[in-house]
């Protein structure tokens, strides 16, 4: 169900999953919902309390496609290879660039990462490894968009929204084998950027 029109503009739904809560921020869009945030628990900070801090007017309300959408990513969380429709989210709040990373490492397939420096060369700035960084380290819509598939060029993790451990096990979930010190294997390299 679509909000009374009046009423508040801006949602927070939240779901269960192995990795804690995720929250949703959404709201209405040319008469549909659209997800414009979502927030993974970090260490030390559950996803609804961080959707709060973000949007503190927003109220708690759900509807079918938000659910169905929290549904797709709790059963991801849980190993299921999930297909996410790209017009759930609303990519309106990303510069172009941003927008240019976040659909690049979108097409980097489940089982397989690319580097931070793969994805800036193949957007034709291959000085911008470390902007390519920032702008998944920023990215709003963490699983739909799996900026976990990203890593360093020399083949360690890098950061995650979710924490190093959470973004080892969405890895390990997918099938990336990740050694104990935190480095994949170059079988896991995906070259199609």
């Amino acid at each position: 169900m679509m909000p009374a029109a009046g009423g508040c503009s801006v949602f927070v739904a939240s779901e269960a999953s192995p990795f804690g809560p995720v929250a949703a921020v959404w709201g209405p869009a040319d008469g549909r919902p659209q997800v414009r945030r979502v927030f993974v628990t970090r260490p030390g900070v559950a996803a609804s309390r961080s959707a709060r801090m973000a949007f503190p007017d927003a109220e708690e309300r759900s509807c079918a496609t938000v659910d169905g959408m929290l549904g797709q990513i709790r059963a991801f969380l849980l190993g299921e290879d999930v297909a996410f429709s790209p017009e759930i989210v609303s990519l309106g709040s990303c510069s172009a660039f941003q927008r240019a990373v976040l659909l690049a490492e979108r097409e980097i397939p489940r089982g397989y990462v690319s580097s931070y420096g793969a994805i800036a060369r193949a957007l034709g700035v291959p000085r911008a490894a470390r902007a390519v960084g920032r702008a998944l380290a920023r990215n709003p819509f963490p699983i739909i968009i799996p900026c976990h598939r990203a890593v360093r060029s020399d083949g360690s993790l890098g950061g995650y929204q979710g924490g190093q451990e959470m973004k080892r096990a969405l890895l390990a979930l997918e099938g990336v084998p990740v050694t104990r010190s935190g480095y994949l294997g170059a079988e896991a390299l995906w070259h199609g950027i």
